[in-house]
């Protein structure tokens, strides 16, 4: 049944939703990035020639949107450009992953600690800030990139990076992470333990091991904080299988982008031997897998999943002031979900 839900959708990503900025893939942004991505897993999985032939033609319509788009957020769909080049052999991707890898090791704006400052297309700055949400829209780009070079700096650049951002962000109390952490006054803003904030080092964070563990060593540090990373968001998880949009607070509303990202890295952690392989991940994987499904209409829009989010001045914010309506990064964190499910029910 996951494929089945899968292709409903990967169909749904595809059609023509311009206007809508939760939905429309023509254009250069972390929204369609993860989509792509996601899309990308997908044809991995399947060898469904028609997912490829869409990736290149997605690539050949939007490209010159990608034009003095230098920002972490934008970064995000070059991540699929390591392994075009490595289909299709078109030095145009491996070019521009490298002007992109060089352009993030020498010029991207960082931190104090060295972080990439969390940089977006939208006319507004969050200077001296940390997100979890770097590590899948521009790390796991790099992770890739050194992966298709054999780079040595590339790889522990990205290694680099995700130490930094569990070391900023993870809280000790929990083991899960905090959205944010802000360099300048030196703590975690609001203090939200935002769900899909999570999501993204959860399913980021296996997926870019996969790509260095042969150009690094992955330190015994790295491991342990994904370990308890893990084991921490698996108290989180309430009875009906989710996770709410700040776990720690069961009373807001269930978040299904986050919990999918979530379930998808605890599957993708144990095939990379970042986690031990027990049966409880299996469980907890079907019982939000099974949560996911209600959120899935027929058309194949994924619904339940919160709108775009900043570091939000409250945790009650999270709640009240941001609305749910499906999104390509919703539809690509719940494909990459079920595409794993799939292949493991194979």
């Amino acid at each position: 049944m996951a494929g089945i839900y899968a292709e409903k959708v990967w169909r749904q990503m595809i059609q023509d939703h311009a206007g809508n900025w939760g939905m429309d893939i023509d254009h250069w942004d972390w929204v369609p990035g993860v989509g792509v991505i996601a899309l990308l897993e997908y044809y991995e999985t399947t060898r469904d020639v028609q997912v490829q032939a869409y990736l290149l033609d997605w690539v050949n319509r939007n490209e010159a949107k990608a034009k003095g788009k230098t920002v972490i957020n934008a970064i995000a769909p070059f991540a699929i450009f390591p392994a075009l080049y490595r289909l299709t052999g078109d030095a145009k991707f491996k070019e521009e992953a490298v002007r992109i890898a060089e352009w993030l090791l020498h010029e991207a704006p960082r931190t104090r600690e060295e972080a990439f400052e969390h940089t977006v297309t939208e006319n507004v700055a969050f200077s001296e800030q940390v997100w979890a949400d770097t590590i899948f829209m521009a790390v796991l780009f790099l992770a890739r990139t050194a992966s298709l070079l054999g780079s040595a700096a590339y790889a522990e650049e990205a290694l680099k990076q995700v130490l930094i951002h569990l070391r900023l962000l993870q809280d000790p109390q929990t083991g899960v992470l905090f959205h944010g952490w802000n360099c300048a006054s030196g703590d975690h803003m609001s203090g939200a333990r935002w769900t899909r904030a999570n999501a993204w080092i959860a399913a980021g964070v296996p997926l870019i091991v996969a790509e260095i563990d042969k150009l690094v060593d992955i330190p015994q540090e790295l491991k342990e904080r994904y370990g308890r990373l893990m084991r921490g968001l698996l108290a989180y998880q309430q009875e009906d299988g989710l996770w709410s949009t700040v776990m720690d607070r069961p009373d807001f509303y269930r978040e299904v982008s986050g919990s999918a990202g979530i379930a998808y890295g605890l599957l993708k952690a144990v095939e990379v031997k970042l986690i031990p392989d027990e049966a409880e991940y299996a469980v907890r994987v079907e019982d939000a897998y099974r949560a996911i499904v209600p959120y899935i209409t027929t058309e194949g829009l994924v619904t339940g999943v919160s709108g775009g989010t900043p570091v939000m001045s409250t945790i009650e914010a999270y709640q009240n002031d941001v609305p749910t309506y499906p999104t390509l990064y919703g539809q690509g964190l719940v494909l990459m979900l079920l595409a794993k499910i799939a292949e493991r029910s194979e």
